[in-house]
C-alpha cells in the first residue's frame, strides 16, 4: 500500500470518519462541497502521486474505484485491495474480467487480451468525474450498456481510434451503434474549472494510446499550483510478482513460512 501526504498545503474538507472512503464521500451530505475547487483538485493529485508509484513500479493496479481510495481526517490518501494488481509484462493474467464495471476501460469492456497502465487512467477519469458531478458518471447495467453508455457520452470513435481494437466483431458493433453527440462536460458540469474538466476528457479517451499517463497528469495545468515533483517519488525499482507463478509443494509453503519468520523475529539467527 502507497501513502501520499498532503503535509505541505492545506484542503477545506470535513471529514467525520478517519477512515472513510470516497465513494461514502461523494454520495453523503459531508460538506464536500464546490466552494473549493482546490479540494477535488487536491484529492485528484494524491491520488495521480499514488498511482505514479505504482505504474513506475511496473504496476497495474486494475482495480480503482472510489471504494479503494481511503482518505482520513488528516487528508492522507492511501490507494488500497491490490487484489487484482499485476505488473505489466505479466502476459498470462491478462484477463478483461478487472475492474469494477462502471470505472472500466474500454479495451476491457472489447476483451482486448494485452492492455496498459492507461486502464488506470480511465478509472482515475470517471473518479474524478464522480468527484465533479457528485455521482457516477457511467452506471452501466452491464457490460454490454457500459460499452453504449461510453460512446453516448463520448460520441462514437474514430476509425482511428478504432484501430487498437483486434476483434472486426467488436469494430462492427461500434459502427453499427446509433449516432450520438458528445456530451458537452462544460455544461454537465457548469461549477467546475474549465481545466479540470480538459484533465478528466484527456483520461478518458476512448483510445487507451491516446489517453494521458500519470507523468502528463501531473503535468496538467490544472494541478500546477499544487504539483512538486519533488514530493512526487517514483518507485525505486520494479516490483516483481512472479511468486505468483511458482508450483509450491507443501513442505515448500511451510519451509518458507519459517524462513519469512526466522528472518522477520530472529533475524540474529
Amino acid at each position: 500500500m502507497y501513502t501520499s501526504s498532503m503535509s505541505s498545503w492545506t484542503l477545506t474538507c470535513t471529514r467525520s470518519s478517519a477512515r472513510r472512503s470516497r465513494s461514502q464521500t461523494s454520495t453523503s451530505n459531508t460538506s464536500f462541497t464546490r466552494s473549493a475547487e482546490g479540494s477535488v483538485a487536491g484529492d485528484g493529485l494524491l491520488v495521480l502521486r499514488g498511482l505514479k508509484y505504482v505504474h513506475t513500479a511496473n504496476v497495474l493496479h486494475r482495480d480503482l474505484k472510489p471504494s479503494n481510495l481511503l482518505l482520513n481526517a488528516s487528508c492522507d490518501l492511501k490507494i488500497c485491495d491490490f487484489g487484482l494488481a499485476r505488473t505489466g509484462s505479466e502476459r498470462n493474467f491478462m484477463t478483461e474480467y478487472v475492474v469494477t464495471r462502471w470505472y472500466r476501460a474500454p479495451e476491457l469492456l472489447l476483451s482486448c487480451e494485452h492492455y496498459t497502465a492507461a486502464i488506470d487512467m480511465w478509472s482515475v477519469g470517471c473518479i474524478m468525474a464522480e468527484l465533479l458531478g457528485r455521482k457516477p458518471l457511467f452506471p452501466g447495467k452491464d457490460y454490454v450498456d457500459q460499452l453504449k453508455l461510453i460512446i453516448k457520452t463520448l460520441g462514437p470513435p474514430s476509425e482511428d481510434d478504432l484501430t487498437f481494437i483486434n476483434s472486426q466483431k467488436a469494430r462492427a458493433y461500434i459502427r453499427a451503434l446509433p449516432p450520438s453527440e458528445k456530451v458537452n462536460f462544460r455544461k454537465k458540469f457548469p461549477d467546475a474549472d474549465p481545466l479540470a474538466i480538459d484533465l478528466m476528457e484527456k483520461m478518458l479517451q476512448f483510445d487507451p494510446r491516446k489517453r494521458i499517463d500519470v507523468h502528463g497528469a501531473l503535468k496538467h495545468p490544472w494541478l500546477a499550483q499544487l504539483h512538486d515533483e519533488a514530493a512526487e517519488p517514483g518507485a525505486p525499482c520494479e516490483f516483481v510478482l512472479d511468486f505468483e507463478e511458482a508450483t509450491l509443494t507443501e513442505q515448500n509453503v511451510r519451509d518458507l513460512i519459517y524462513e519469512e519468520l526466522v528472518t522477520h523475529y530472529h533475524p540474529e539467527k
